[in-house]
């Protein structure tokens, strides 16, 4: 019984001081621009195999560094089920939303400059599509035209080198098994 009332605070401080996605994202935008790094937000759920598959591939030893050298990243936390609606980032659904990104799937991913500009998200979409268009979800790249297209996004948005983006690119692809 005496263990109650502190879990009971405990839950209830955790559900009130949670950072919002906006505060999250002013964070990450006042990193970026000090370390001159990008911001790659990546939308996730507790649920979400593809999501930890993600996370995994991206703090492999062999790519970490590429991805903490060029990246601040940051997980909002979306689409949780009914009980663990309290894991829910406050106002990521409206981020997501803000980005074509409420029908998506999970993970899916942006990646922003340090002024919250868009350069990149998870879809892939045709050639002579627009960006404006939304295309199919990526998410955690596994196929080859989905490593692809990633890779493709990461040399258009980072300094990464051609020998370290062949190594994203094995690390990914072992998604697929």
């Amino acid at each position: 019984m005496k263990y109650i009332l502190p879990l009971l605070l405990l839950i209830f401080c955790n559900n009130t001081f949670a950072q919002s996605a906006e505060t999250i994202l002013k964070e990450a935008s006042v990193k970026a621009k000090a370390e001159n790094k990008k911001i790659i937000v990546l939308f996730h759920a507790s649920w979400c195999g593809w999501c930890k598959k993600m996370d995994i591939s991206m703090n492999d030893p062999v790519c970490k560094k590429y991805f903490d050298d060029n990246f601040i990243t940051v997980h909002l936390t979306v689409d949780e089920s009914e009980g663990k609606k309290h894991l829910e980032t406050p106002g990521a659904d409206l981020i997501k939303k803000k980005y074509k990104g409420e029908t998506a799937g999970l993970p899916f991913w942006l990646i922003l400059n340090a002024k919250q500009e868009l350069l990149a998200d998870s879809y892939m979409r045709k050639p002579g599509v627009s960006k404006d268009e939304a295309g199919e979800n990526i998410g955690c790249p596994a196929s080859e035209e989905e490593v692809a297209t990633f890779i493709t996004i990461l040399q258009q948005t980072t300094k990464l080198k051609a020998e370290e983006l062949a190594i994203i690119a094995e690390r990914f692809k072992k998604n697929k098994s």
